[in-house]
């Protein structure tokens, strides 16, 4: 638990699960079911152990969300969808939840979390482009977004993305 800006950052609870999935769709809209990092979450689980919420007092203020992949036979985490609360935005709040998820997972022994994001924005968070000849995600994606943040140094990876 972390205290930023008075918020409280705590894991996801399975009672947060309508809580966050409103900020969500406040935030992306239904277009987002069309992505194909959405093949990657619709049949699987968030790691709540590696999901976090930011709350201030009973509103949700912010959350972010891991997942179970594989990259050919190595397992590690998706990171997304994330979210802040249109009125904290800008604030540097989506910015610390991805840290604190990011040391959860190394924490927990993950070798690399992957996304589908914006370079510019990751980058100061440790994330790198994947080479697309490497890393294959199941659906049409722009290779330039697909980054990935190694937590084990020398971590390598190659094959399709699945769930799981």
């Amino acid at each position: 638990m972390a205290q930023d800006w008075g918020l409280q950052i705590v894991g996801e609870q399975p009672s947060d699960h309508a809580a966050v999935e409103a900020l969500v769709a406040k935030a992306f809209g239904p277009g987002r079911f069309v992505k194909t990092a959405e093949r990657l979450r619709e049949t699987n689980q968030p790691r709540l152990d590696l999901s976090f919420v930011a709350y201030d007092g009973a509103r949700l203020a912010g959350c972010v969300r891991l997942w179970p992949i594989h990259i050919g036979d190595v397992p590690l985490v998706f990171l997304g969808p994330f979210a802040v609360d249109p009125d904290l935005r800008s604030q540097g709040l989506g910015a610390r939840l991805i840290e604190v998820s990011c040391e959860a997972a190394r924490a927990a022994g993950e070798h690399a979390i992957l996304l589908v994001g914006d370079l510019a924005y990751f980058s100061r968070m440790g994330f790198e482009r994947t080479d697309p000849s490497e890393i294959q995600l199941p659906g049409p994606v722009d290779s330039r977004r697909v980054l990935i943040r190694r937590l084990v140094s020398g971590a390598a990876f190659q094959g399709l993305v699945r769930a799981g």
